[in-house]
């Protein structure tokens, strides 16, 4: 169950980078919400691990 949640997480907030970039080009992505992305590429990462 957990491993559903931080998939779902994972790509909604991949797909609202996608869409944000795609949509609004005036806007620039800050290193702030890559860290977070990071964190949670990790998080998946360490929760699929066997």
């Amino acid at each position: 169950m957990l491993q559903l949640k931080v998939i779902q997480e994972v790509i909604t907030l991949i797909l609202f980078v996608v869409f944000s970039l795609v949509f609004f080009k005036n806007e620039t992505l800050k290193w702030n919400p890559i860290i977070g992305m990071c964190f949670l590429v990790l998080a998946a990462y360490f929760i699929f691990k066997k």
